[in-house]
Order: C-alpha cells, then sequence, then structure tokens
C-alpha cells in the first residue's frame, strides 16, 4: 500500500523519470540491493541528478582543463628521499665526422653534440639526416603522423647561425627529435592518433616541446600513438617493430619508441599512464624514463587520467635519457601538477654501497627467464641486494580509477557517438570501455582513491629500506601499482636479442623524485654490460 502510494504521488511518465524496474535494475548493476521502499524513497532524487547531467552536458569542457581535485604523489606521510649525487662535470668526447653521416644514426646524443659544437657536423645537416632516414624507415614502420619539416630546418639553420657567433645552448643543441602525437605543436595537427580528432590544430607548443626548443633540440616530426593512448593501432595503420616488423610495437608510445629503436631519431618524448612507454620500450629495445607523477609538465598534451598522466624520454641509453630529462623537468606554472624538485645529472656516479630491492620470485628461476645474471652484475658493481616485497592491495581493482578518469575526458566522445570513428571497435577497445566506466558510482571511485593512498604510504615504507628496486617489467602488479604510486621507473634492454624480438627488458625504480639516483645506477649497469647497445639488424 506504501509502495502504490508513493508511486501515485510520483507520477512515472515524468520526462526523465525513471522507473521503479530501471533503478532496480540500475542498483544491481553496481552491486546493492535496496528494498522497494528505499528505491522508491530515491526517485525523485534520482531524477533531480538525471536533470543536473543534462545541465552539466549543454557545456562543452575542453580536454586541457583539469578536475578541481589534484592528485600528488607527495601525499601527506609520504616521505621525501631524493639522495644525493656527486655533480660531476659532463665533458664531450672526441668525435671525428664520418666518411657518412648515415653513420650517425645510431650515435648517442653526446657525440652527435661533440660533432655539432666543433662545427664537424651542422645542425642543419643533422636535421636532414634524420628527416630523411625517418621518411625510409617509416614507409616500413607507420610511426609518422605528420613532419615539421619546415620548422625543423629554420630552427635548425637559426641554430647554425647561433654556433657561427659563439652561441651553444648545451647538449641538445641542434639534436633532432620526434614528439608523441598528444604533444601540441604550432607546426602540425594533432591528431591523439584517433580519427575523430585528425586535422586537429592546437596552435601552440607543450611545454614540453618549448623546454626542448629553448635548449636547442629540433623537433622533426610527430609520431604515432595509439588511438587516445592505447595500442600502437591509430587511424593511420599499426606501427611496427622495428627488430620484427611483422609485430606492433606496442603502444601507446608506439611511434616514439618504434622510431627511436630504429636510429630515425636520436631520441622522443612518449608519455605513460599505464605502461605507455614502459611497454613500448620493452617490445623495441629502448632505454627510457618515466619520470616521477609531477616532474614534467603536461601543458599541451591530451590529457587521458589527470591523476596518472607522465612524460618522459624515450632513448637508447640511460645517459641519453638523463640529458633530456635534465632540460624538460620541472614545473612552468601551467600545469598544477608539475613541480620544482633538484635533479643532479649523474655524471660517473659511484653507486658501491647503495641498495638495491629485488622480488625473489620475480628475479630468480622463472620459468627459464631467470634475471639472475642481472643481480649478479650488480653484486659485482658492489651494490647491497635487499629482498623485499609488494605491498598486498587489490590493485587491479583499483584500475577504475584510470578507467572513470579517462571515460570523463572523452565522455563528448561517448555522447555523440564520435567513437564509432575510432579504429579498435573490440570490447577491450577505448568506446566499449569508456561506456563500461560511465556505470562506475562516484563513490567507488573515491573509495578507490582513499585505499590508493593507503597503498602510497605503505609503498613508502618498502622504498625506505633501499635506493631504488630492479624488476621485470611486468612482475605482478608493480605497473600499475607504481604507476598509481607515482614512482619513477627506468625501463632497459637486458640480454641478447632473441629470434625475431629485442632484446629482454627489465625495469629500475626508484623513490620518489630520486631520478638522478636511479638514472645513475642504470648509466653504470649499462656501461658494465653494454646490452643496450645491440639495434635491430634490418635497419
Amino acid at each position: 500500500m506504501l509502495l502504490e502510494l508513493c508511486l501515485s504521488l510520483f507520477p512515472q511518465d515524468r520526462p526523465g523519470t525513471p522507473t521503479l524496474g530501471e533503478l532496480k535494475s540500475s542498483t544491481v548493476q553496481i552491486g546493492l540491493d535496496f528494498s522497494d521502499a528505499k528505491l522508491t524513497q530515491m526517485l525523485r532524487g534520482v531524477a533531480r541528478n538525471l536533470r543536473a547531467f543534462e545541465r552539466l552536458r549543454a557545456d562543452s569542457i575542453p580536454n586541457s582543463v583539469l578536475p578541481a581535485l589534484s592528485f600528488s604523489a607527495l601525499a601527506p606521510g609520504i616521505s621525501l628521499r631524493i639522495g644525493k649525487v656527486e655533480a660531476n662535470e659532463l665533458q664531450l668526447p672526441e668525435a671525428a665526422r664520418p666518411a657518412k653521416l648515415e653513420d650517425l644514426a645510431y650515435a648517442d646524443i653526446l657525440t652527435l653534440a661533440s660533432l655539432i659544437r666543433s662545427k664537424k657536423v651542422s645542425c642543419l645537416e643533422l636535421t636532414e639526416l634524420f628527416l630523411a632516414r625517418l621518411e625510409r624507415v617509416d614507409k616500413k614502420l607507420e610511426c609518422v603522423v605528420n613532419y615539421t619539416k619546415d620548422r625543423a630546418r629554420a630552427f635548425a639553420k637559426l641554430l647554425d647561425l647561433e654556433l657561427a657567433k659563439g652561441k651553444w645552448r648545451g647538449v641538445l643543441h641542434g639534436i633532432p627529435y620526434g614528439a608523441k602525437d598528444l604533444l601540441a605543436a604550432r607546426s602540425a595537427p594533432t591528431t591523439w592518433g584517433a580519427k575523430p580528432f585528425d586535422g586537429q590544430v592546437i596552435d601552440m607548443d607543450a611545454s614540453v616541446i618549448t623546454k626542448l626548443e629553448k635548449a636547442g633540440a629540433v623537433l622533426i616530426a610527430k609520431l604515432s600513438m595509439g588511438a587516445l593512448a592505447m595500442g600502437d593501432v591509430w587511424f593511420g595503420g599499426t606501427t611496427k617493430n622495428p627488430w620484427n616488423t611483422n609485430m606492433g610495437s606496442s603502444g601507446s608510445s608506439a611511434g616514439p619508441a618504434a622510431a627511436t629503436a630504429a636510429g630515425a631519431v636520436p631520441f622522443s618524448i612518449g608519455t605513460e599512464t599505464l605502461g605507455s612507454i614502459i611497454s613500448p620500450s620493452a617490445r623495441c629495445g629502448c632505454s627510457s624514463l618515466r619520470p616521477t607523477f609531477g616532474r614534467v609538465s603536461r601543458h599541451g598534451a591530451m590529457a587521458l587520467t589527470w591523476s596518472m598522466d607522465k612524460l618522459g624520454p624515450i632513448c637508447r641509453s640511460a645517459m641519453d635519457a638523463s640529458l633530456v630529462f635534465a632540460k624538460i623537468h620541472g614545473a612552468d606554472g601551467k600545469d598544477p601538477t608539475a613541480v620544482d624538485l633538484p635533479f643532479t645529472l649523474p655524471v660517473n656516479v659511484k653507486v658501491k654501497g647503495w641498495k638495491i630491492g629485488y622480488f625473489e620470485a620475480a628475479m630468480r628461476g622463472r620459468g627459464g627467464q631467470s634475471y639472475e645474471k642481472v643481480l649478479e652484475e650488480l653484486e659485482e658493481m658492489g651494490l647491497e641486494l635487499v629482498p623485499l616485497e609488494l605491498p598486498d592491495y587489490p590493485v587491479n581493482a583499483m584500475r577504475i580509477i584510470l578507467s572513470a578518469e579517462a571515460a570523463t575526458a572523452f565522455d563528448e566522445l561517448t555522447r555523440t557517438a564520435a567513437d564509432d570513428k575510432l579504429v579498435r571497435q573490440g570490447a577491450g577497445a577505448w568506446p566499449n570501455l569508456f561506456r563500461v566506466a560511465r556505470l562506475i558510482p562516484a563513490v567507488e571511485y573515491l573509495r578507490a582513491n582513499r585505499m590508493r593512498s593507503l597503498l602510497m604510504k605503505d609503498m613508502d615504507r618498502v622504498m625506505a629500506k633501499v635506493d631504488l628496486i630492479v624488476h621485470p617489467n611486468f612482475f605482478g602488479s608493480i605497473l600499475l601499482l607504481t604507476n598509481l604510486t607515482g614512482h619513477p621507473t627506468a625501463v632497459v634492454p637486458c640480454g641478447a636479442p632473441r629470434r625475431g624480438r629485442a632484446p629482454g627488458s627489465l625495469s629500475f625504480t626508484g623513490q620518489l623524485f630520486g631520478e638522478s639516483r636511479l638514472l645513475a645506477v642504470v648509466q653504470a649497469w649499462q656501461a658494465k654490460t653494454g646490452y643496450h647497445r645491440v639495434h635491430p639488424a634490418e635497419f
């Protein structure tokens, strides 16, 4: 009788008012079971919310607008353990101009810098070399979305004029590079790898591009990315792995990793939310850095997940990654999550006695893919190995943080059905994932973030025991866990190339904002092992 009375007072044919059955069905979908009396009491409030949703959707919100809530890797209770690194002087090597400039395709940044500073090779020559090489490589790899030739040539000429007048901007002066096509650049469209945004022009430079230009680096192309930062499939095809062009390069920083590994650019800039630097770098054999959350400004970059997105260098050595990172880190006043904290460029740092954490189950005797040799190499360097265990949390369940934020970033794409234009349309592709994420309750999203706070504190206690951790790239939940906590990770080749594949790969994860010590260890290890000096034979 009470239910019938309530329903008579609240007519069900009113526009925007759900029926009792519809409301009951929706609560079941989120794992709750309310009585009919409680559901009836909810109806008016639910209808009011639906009208509020309609009003909120009436105004378009640019992708660049951040939520009022923001995430910090240094939440209350989290310790800052940057650690000291000796500031040794950086020396350029002696380098001779090769008979064929093509032989510089795989040269490291310091070698190229030496040739440019000594005027043995001009900035314009280097720019033309990599433009031509990138065009040839792209025919097989499908890694370029748009070239920035006019901009590159004009800037290279300016840099040569500066050198003639005695002005040298530093080690990146005249060094060509490519940028993942979610970074805005004045001279080319910014497509985000997605057909709905093909031809989109954002008439500005992302902060990271501005910083690199100030340092003298020459942008020569916008490189491919999986559509809206997932995978290696974009509207122009599938970006290929230079070690095996029958395979994709993984993603979403697909083009940056493929082009860098193939010697088509000396370095590139990628981004990561969940593996988008780590995975393609592992697949293509790159040495790359996913910095601490908040280390590099994301101003001018497509937003996928505001509390997890990070920008970093994709390179062929840890030293190159250090040199690029030194020029791009720091706040710019435009990304409120970006902070200024010191970074000492690690040059010939003595790492003996530092503590390296590892996970026994991950690093010893894993079904023929053992990393025990790496542990031996680290011990031979005088590093102390410390066994650790990861905090035990339902990390995979916390992935709803990423899903909810990503669906919010592209909710208009879903509501207008423009997502139909994306190449991938399966159950695991963005169109469906965005739709599914719309059913995540705000309460559960916030609960996951509260649990994230606890995870960060427990991870901080683990990291207090060591300087950094060495681990397989995808061991257990560590990839998602460290992306949630914001810790920096360097991914590097490990071992000899396998048939049709790049060398193996592994990761070193450092303290929050501890990139100096992290990169110092990786540089020292690479100097000892040389795994990173092998390149794909086809290129």
